[in-house]
């Protein structure tokens, strides 16, 4: 008798389908990606060989998930900033260069561009 296993592929797909039902909300709601996370963390603690080839940290997804905003608690996590503040740092700009600096085609005329 085959025993049923998950891919990751099935998972994603489950996990894009919960995406959908929260998205469905008028306010940002994750409740169906929890009880879908809650739901598999349950199988893998009571079926582990169900999700034996599936090396995905739930636990960890789990916690993500259950909070106010996801995005700011990976990016505080990983960055130690919020998402939104990672972005402003990230942005540099390039509002004062010339239209010449655009139109410069090798690395060492934008370097110089710059200077």
């Amino acid at each position: 008798m085959a025993q049923f296993e998950y891919t990751k592929e099935m998972i994603y797909t489950e996990f894009k389908e919960a995406t959908v039902k929260d998205e469905k909300s008028k306010k940002p709601s994750y409740k169906h990606r929890v009880a879908m996370l809650k739901d598999i963390i349950a199988l893998k603690r009571s079926n582990p060989q169900t999700l034996s080839n599936v090396d995905i940290n739930f636990d960890n997804l789990l916690t993500a998930w259950s909070q106010p905003n996801p995005k700011d608690y990976v990016y505080m996590k990983v960055f130690g900033k919020t998402f939104a503040q990672k972005q402003i740092d990230d942005d540099f700009g390039v509002e004062g260069f010339s239209d010449e600096d655009k139109n410069a085609k090798t690395l060492e005329e934008r370097v110089e561009a710059m200077v």
